[in-house]
């Protein structure tokens, strides 16, 4: 084992950079969100800032501990997270009022709202990841039946979390969980035996309710009780512009980006109005005053992210570190995938924001807390000299 390292040499300076050009990103963006529509006068940037500030904070404190100890705390740090979800449902309407038709947050005076999923979600990652580790370390010998039991309880550790917050209701945030647990599936050692016709399943479920709300909603409306605005969004992805009632946010954020065409408009050259600019449609305002370019610009921060993300998980020795990469990876990919694509309409609109450059302190605290588990996995990373190559862990 190599000694000698220092500690300077041990961080994570490429992830710095890339969180740094977020941040500037991120200020720019709001900057010029925050001058247009309702939001004229609103201070969203400062707080941006400060958020980002309290999120480094929070990057130092998780990387000083290492996968041992995070092995320790992750049950302890999971049922923080489910008993916060479970008492926003109890909680008076004078610290949790109901918004939008949803429960999702906690306001506390002065410092602000709290959305208890964006940490839930980083809790997961770790209980998951600990969860596979102790069942490979009870199991050395993996059969059908080990993998099958396996499946299970990281089915049962992510149900719970998943029915709290649908049960909010916060489809965006629950689709998230959805990926985070599909990510760390793969890498877990489960054969494919049965993840391909469970998950096979899956899609054809979720291809027959897309069938039933293209072609039959009367069925899902009667047995399940789906909302007509529900079934709006999906018609307003397909066809915003014969649902405009539903669609408005999407004719926008086509119009704006479609507008910047190859260069933009400029800094604080929006013409466009989009509400929700500063959160949810961040990369309608980047479009439309930066272009294609700047589009491009954006999306190639987040591949040079997970790429480094692989990276790291590639370079550990220690399991445990690849299954939180692994969740990590899969939780700001979604994100971004999801979020950008709502707003070109490749994808139907759900509440998710864009991991680092959307305005929202829960979310960026959220993220930067999983950020620290990579700078810890970087930090407290060891190599052995005769240390095995095989990366499979049963795969």
């Amino acid at each position: 084992m190599d000694t000698t390292t220092k500690k300077y040499d041990r961080f994570d300076w490429t992830l710095t950079l890339l969180l740094l050009l977020f941040f500037l990103t991120s200020c720019l963006a709001i900057y010029s969100a925050q001058k247009t529509g309702q939001y004229i006068g609103q201070n969203f940037l400062s707080r941006q800032i400060f958020w980002y500030i309290v999120g480094s904070g929070i990057i130092a404190v998780v990387m000083m501990f290492d996968s041992e100890q995070y092995r320790k705390l992750s049950w302890y740090l999971y049922g923080f997270g489910i008993f916060l979800l479970i008492f926003l449902f109890f909680a008076p309407a004078s610290i949790a009022e109901e918004r939008n038709g949803a429960k999702s947050w906690f306001f506390i005076e002065p410092l602000g709202s709290f959305q208890p999923s964006e940490f839930m979600k980083v809790f997961l990652i770790l209980a998951l990841s600990s969860a596979i580790y102790a069942h490979h370390q009870n199991h050395p010998s993996r059969t059908l039946q080990t993998d099958f039991l396996l499946f299970v309880k990281l089915g049962v550790i992510t149900a719970l979390p998943l029915g709290l917050i649908l049960m909010q209701p916060d489809l965006g945030t629950s689709l998230v969980i959805i990926a985070i647990f599909t990510g760390i599936i793969l890498v877990s050692g489960i054969t494919w035996a049965i993840i391909l016709p469970l998950y096979g399943s899956g899609a054809a479920i979720g291809a027959s309710i897309l069938y039933l709300v293209i072609w039959k909603p009367e069925i899902l409306k009667e047995y399940l009780g789906v909302k007509t605005y529900q079934f709006g969004r999906i018609y307003a992805w397909l066809d915003p512009e014969s649902y405009p009632e539903y669609g408005y946010h999407l004719l926008k954020s086509l119009s704006a980006i479609g507008s910047g065409m190859l260069t933009g408009k400029g800094i604080n050259g929006s013409e466009v109005y989009i509400p929700e600019s500063h959160t949810d449609f961040i990369f309608s305002v980047i479009g439309e005053e930066f272009g294609f370019i700047g589009g491009s610009f954006v999306i190639s921060l987040y591949f040079l992210l997970i790429y480094h993300l692989t990276k790291t998980a590639l370079d550990t020795n220690d399991p445990f570190n690849i299954y939180i990469s692994t969740g990590v990876i899969s939780m700001i990919a979604f994100h971004v995938f999801q979020n950008i694509g709502m707003t070109i309409q490749l994808l139907p609109i759900t509440g998710i924001p864009l991991p680092f450059i959307s305005y929202g302190g829960s979310s960026l605290m959220g993220n930067m807390m999983a950020m620290g588990l990579i700078y810890g996995i970087r930090f407290h990373h060891k190599t052995y000299m005769f240390a095995s190559k095989d990366r499979s862990f049963g795969l």
